[in-house]
Formats: structure tokens, sequence, C-alpha cells
């Protein structure tokens, strides 16, 4: 991944992430987009599942004012605003075919028409997208198209779930733990029996529920070591207890 990253970054191309949800996809677009020319450009984030179908046109074009009920004033969209740096659209495989179609124009030409508009605009956008989809699958569907994906498929970076890479375990688990504990201004260390638990656990929301994992341990015990009775019991072959995730 990281070889993956040092190779795209540099590079004007659109980038198309793939991973399963909270396995770091995120974390990549930050690290392609740091190492990037755009670095000190914009870089903004859109999650195209979490904006309904009808306002994501508006959000990501932009519209002109009396474009629609309640658009009293002219909006740039995301696409605008940046100009001149990176778009990350994070759950690229979300979108409706209408929108593909568009994001394929802005792909292809460069261009971008506000809702409301006749006018097309020039920007100058590097797209990173993301998803935890089977877009292949999804192409031969019907539900993504086909051109839209060989756009997005030029530099992709596939990012492992966790469970088939244990060996990040242990520095991931330092890393959130110091982190948690630094906030919290608590002492605390990990037995060898708890890392060998964390290591075997199936982690379904891999690195994020990782994260939440140690900032529920942390916030929920005083000091001292860790050790494996500081787990959920889901963790540990009892499904009956549920863990508080902040």
């Amino acid at each position: 991944v990281r070889q993956r990253i040092e190779l795209a970054a540099p590079t004007r191309t659109t980038v198309l992430i793939l991973g399963e949800t909270g396995s770091g996809k995120e974390s990549v677009a930050d690290a392609i987009h740091e190492r990037s020319d755009r670095r000190n450009g914009p870089f903004l984030k859109v999650n195209c599942g979490a904006i309904t179908p009808s306002l994501l046109s508006s959000e990501l074009f932009g519209h002109e004012k009396g474009a629609f009920t309640g658009a009293h004033t002219t909006r740039r969209g995301y696409f605008e605003q940046a100009n001149g740096g990176t778009l990350f659209l994070d759950e690229i495989g979300e979108l409706s075919l209408a929108m593909q179609t568009r994001l394929l124009r802005v792909l292809q030409d460069g261009e971008i028409m506000r809702v409301g508009s006749s006018k097309p605009r020039k920007v100058n956008v590097r797209i990173i997208a993301a998803t935890n989809r089977n877009l292949a699958e999804r192409v031969e569907k019907g539900l993504f198209r086909r051109d839209l994906y060989y756009r997005l498929n030029v530099a992709v970076v596939n990012i492992p779930p966790l469970r088939e890479r244990p060996d990040d375990i242990q520095p991931l688990v330092t890393h959130f733990l110091n982190m948690f504990t630094s906030k919290y201004r608590k002492h605390m260390n990990l037995t060898p029996g708890l890392m060998e638990a964390l290591r075997q656990y199936s982690w379904p929301g891999n690195v994020r529920e990782l994260q939440n994992l140690m900032h529920s341990i942390v916030i929920t015990k005083d000091h001292g070591p860790l050790s494996v009775k500081d787990l959920p019991r889901h963790m540990t072959g009892n499904e009956n207890e549920e863990l508080f995730f902040p």
C-alpha cells in the first residue's frame, strides 16, 4: 500500500482506493494528497453515500440563484471549491447513474455545469475516489458505468482488511493507546496475552473498530496493565455483551 501511494501521489492521475469499511481509505487519500504537487491546494472530502441524490448534484457542481426552491444565492460546488487541489469522493459506488454521467464529463473535459446554468466552467481538480463495493461486479449488473469505471481504474490502491495483516495490529494498538492515554492523561500498558487475543480476532470493522475499542477501554479503565479481561465478551467468546463505542 505504501509503495502504491508513493507511485501514485506525484502523478496527476485519478486514484481509486478499494477496501472494506473502516480499513483506512481516507487515511490513504490524505497521504496521496500530502505527497502530491497539490499539497498546498484545497483538499475537500465528500461522502457520496451520505448526501441524498437530489442534493448531491448541487453539492458537487454548485447552483445558480433561483435554480430551485430555496436557492436564494449562487453557490459554488465542491468541484469549484477544490480547484487547483484534490477532491476525495468517498463511497463513489453509491452514485446514481445520472451522477456518474456528470462525473464522467468532468473527468473527460475538465468542465462542470452548475445546476440552473447553461455555462460550462473549467476546473482543475484531481479526483481520488474510494469504495467498499466491487465496482467491476456493479458494472456487469448495469449499476455502474463501464466508461467511468475505466476512467477511475487507472491507479488503484487496494487496502487489505485488517484480518489479513495481523502484523499491523500491534503498531496500530500502540498508536491508538498512546493517542488516547495522552488525551485522557492516563498510564496504561498491554499484557502479551491481550496482544495475542487481538491478533486472533477477525476485526469485521477493521481499523476503525480497533480504534473504537482502544478508545472505549481507555475511558472505562482507570490505570494499570490491560489484559484479556478488559476486552468485550464478543471478542472472547461471549456474544451477549455489547461494547460501548464512543
